[in-house]
């Protein structure tokens, strides 16, 4: 192997790593490593393409459900290959020009392959097409994302599985399915392949579906998503067998299911496997993150990390996030700026969907703070009453501090969920006091936005209540 070739910047992972480098770092040497495609999970695998998947078995589920607004619609079912093919003939010409463009820069080199750390930024990549190079640098960032976990299942490897890695570029729409784990992913997925006309079995050992959510949103998702397909909650797969090509879940309680294929997407774990992070000194925690302090850096000198690699929040526009904190503390070591997590936002684009950010109630009030809690039903609302909601039972639920006054969680359950939350992350992103909020600006009438007003009105009732 050749002697090793020094640069200014290393970064591992070209998703949301490769946005740190901008032309402002045009007169640094930089070398961008990654082993797959540029865009990361969120372009190729992730929230973008589950997104676009997820639009047309909303148009589904609407079609299939005109009868209930006096419409007679009707789905007649999905040309899977052509779906696939527009959306990854999207992302993947995305990925591709992601690349042409860093090939471009004068600055920077693009390795295709694997990273190790020989020591404290040292490495070696050993190279997609054969060969290995060596590395050295001065500050590297670690931005390698993260993989789904495949659990150590009796029979699973002898069965037709995926994870979401691959479940969306299968040659046909399956006609059953199997759906391991009622997280997010599992619950966006399980939507899409319901509404498009597959059979869907949904297992989860907990007793709700997304329980990391508010204990309202879950119980009420979990309600809903069981009318639209098969839900096993307080359930789990014993084991695995094949008949052909059928696939036997066996659970642990209840008659075993057969399927045709199975979804395995019960969390991910950060990608950390085979960097050698330990030679190069850097700290992992009891789950195998990267550990960073609040500027991100790890415990490494000149090693930065960033997105699912580090953070217990995998999310795209945390990894966004943190990118900016990085690419403004490499340019500028000594005004520092540090990451900011008190109020990450999230949605889950199922039926219905789900929009969040802060604090649950439940860890709210585990945390020790007296909260004032307020709930407003979609069914109250005029567009609600288009939506002929009586029987949905969506709503937005806020919760605030009565010390201070202002939110610190806000979640709602329903149609355009991921939207009508930003006011409310505003508002605590902005630590506005609850009272007067509603009151100081204008809320469309009749406009979906109006069950966020009446949330925030029955909050301010109850913190002023008695005074």
């Amino acid at each position: 192997m050749a002697d090793a070739t020094h640069y200014d910047l290393v970064v591992i992972g070209a998703g949301s790593g490769s946005a740190v480098v901008d032309d402002r770092f045009s007169d640094w040497r930089v070398a961008i490593i990654e082993r797959d495609a540029f865009g990361g999970t969120c372009l190729n695998r992730g929230c973008i393409p589950t997104k676009m998947f997820v639009l047309p078995s909303d148009l589904a589920r609407d079609a299939a459900e005109g009868e209930r607004l006096d419409v007679h619609t009707s789905y007649d079912g999905v040309d899977w290959p052509a779906l696939r093919d527009r959306i990854f003939g999207r992302t993947d010409a995305s990925a591709r020009q992601g690349r042409a463009d860093r090939d471009r820069s004068d600055n920077v080199d693009v390795l295709t392959g694997t990273a190790c750390f020989t020591g404290p930024r040292a490495l070696t990549v050993a190279l997609k097409d054969g060969g290995e190079v060596a590395l050295t640098a001065d500050r590297v960032v670690l931005a390698t994302g993260g993989s789904p976990v495949v659990p150590d299942i009796p029979g699973l490897a002898e069965v037709r599985h995926h994870t979401s890695d691959d479940v969306m570029r299968l040659d046909a729409l399956p006609r059953r399915i199997g759906v391991l784990g009622g997280g997010y992913v599992g619950c966006e997925l399980a939507h899409v392949f319901a509404a498009l006309g597959s059979t869907v079995v949904q297992v989860e050992a907990t007793d709700t579906l997304l329980g990391t959510q508010d204990a309202d949103v879950a119980r009420l998702v979990t309600e809903h998503c069981a009318r639209q397909w098969d839900v096993r909650t307080g359930t789990t797969v014993e084991r695995f067998s094949r008949d052909g090509d059928a696939v036997t879940m066996h659970l642990d309680h209840g008659d075993p299911v057969t399927v045709d294929t199975v979804l395995v997407s019960i969390g991910r774990r950060p990608g950390t496997a085979g960097l050698g992070l330990e030679v190069a000194g850097v700290e992992l925690d009891d789950g195998g993150r990267v550990v960073v302090d609040g500027h991100q850096r790890t415990s490494a000198e000149g090693v930065w990390a960033l997105g699912d690699v580090s953070t217990d929040v995998p999310l795209k526009h945390v990894a966004n996030h943190e990118a900016r904190v990085v690419q403004h503390n490499l340019l500028h070591p000594d005004e520092l700026v540090t990451t900011d997590h008190r109020f990450v936002p999230n949605a889950v684009f199922t039926s219905p969907q789900v929009g969040a950010a802060g604090l649950t109630e439940q860890r709210a009030r585990e945390d020790g703070l007296d909260v004032a809690v307020a709930t407003s039903r979609f069914e109250d609302t005029a567009y609600g009453w288009a939506l002929e909601a009586d029987d949905q039972g969506w709503f937005c639920k806020v919760v605030a501090d009565r010390a201070t006054g202002r939110l610190v969680g806000a979640h709602l359950a329903g149609p355009h969920a991921a939207t009508l939350v930003q006011p409310l992350i505003m508002a605590m992103g902005l630590e506005l006091p609850v009272v007067g909020l509603a009151r100081s600006q204008y809320w469309i009438h009749p406009a979906p936005t109006e069950v966020v007003e009446q949330a925030l009105l029955a909050l301010e009732e109850e913190l002023t209540a008695g005074r």
